[in-house]
């Protein structure tokens, strides 16, 4: 078993977890400015995604790009990892790929301290990808556990590239009520830095 082999129900029987799904996670967000460049990129990359129509595409055209802008926008002091294996306890099934991972380190050689995981979703199905997302926010969360790290709330994220959509682990998992789309993009960068400021506030030495 891995993260991708996990459904919700058994999200919540193997890990004694509530499911919250009818709150908005971030109901006064404002926006936040999205630079010329990455506007540039997008009015570009997006419509070339959309007619190829692969999660490769929309992956590498519309995902990656916004992610590395939101670490442009840190200054750097977060790290971001693409495709990488995060292994952390295989009897639990909570090993395999994830498609991204932000942690809230400059260190980008390694992974110290996971604070979102980011599942693309298959199929243009953000339902799809939930469970997969949340078997990796509670791997981060034990990860944390494990090497001390005084992280207040695991978040994920799942998009379709166009459609986004914000879960948060703490004392239950909730899955954000709202979706947003890629026309809300202003909306979706304030959200991640909200978190991330949030805990880098709560932590300033690992940033």
């Amino acid at each position: 078993m891995a993260y991708s082999d996990y459904s919700l129900s058994e999200i919540k029987d193997n890990f004694q977890l509530m499911i919250e799904g009818e709150t908005d996670l971030f109901p006064d967000i404002g926006e936040e400015k999205i630079s010329d460049f990455l506007s540039e990129i997008l009015k570009e990359n997006i419509p070339l995604a959309l007619a190829i129509h692969t999660e490769k595409a929309r992956s590498e055209m519309i995902v990656t790009p916004v992610l590395i802008e939101l670490r442009k926008m840190l200054n750097h002091r977060i790290s971001l990892f693409s495709g990488v294996e995060f292994n952390v306890d295989k009897e639990k099934g909570l090993n395999g790929v994830c498609d991204y991972i932000i942690s809230l380190s400059k260190e980008q050689f390694y992974i110290s301290s996971p604070v979102i995981s980011i599942v693309e979703a298959k199929n243009d199905n953000i339902k799809s990808g939930l469970a997969q997302c949340a078997a990796g926010m509670i791997g981060a969360r034990i990860f944390n556990e494990q090497k001390g790290n005084r992280i207040n709330a695991v978040f994920g994220i799942v998009t379709t590239g166009t459609n986004w959509r914000f879960l948060k682990l703490d004392d239950k998992l909730y899955i954000d009520v709202r979706e947003y789309y890629i026309e809300q993009l202003g909306k979706i960068m304030a959200v991640m830095l909200q978190i991330i400021n949030s805990e880098i506030s709560r932590n300033p030495a690992m940033a």
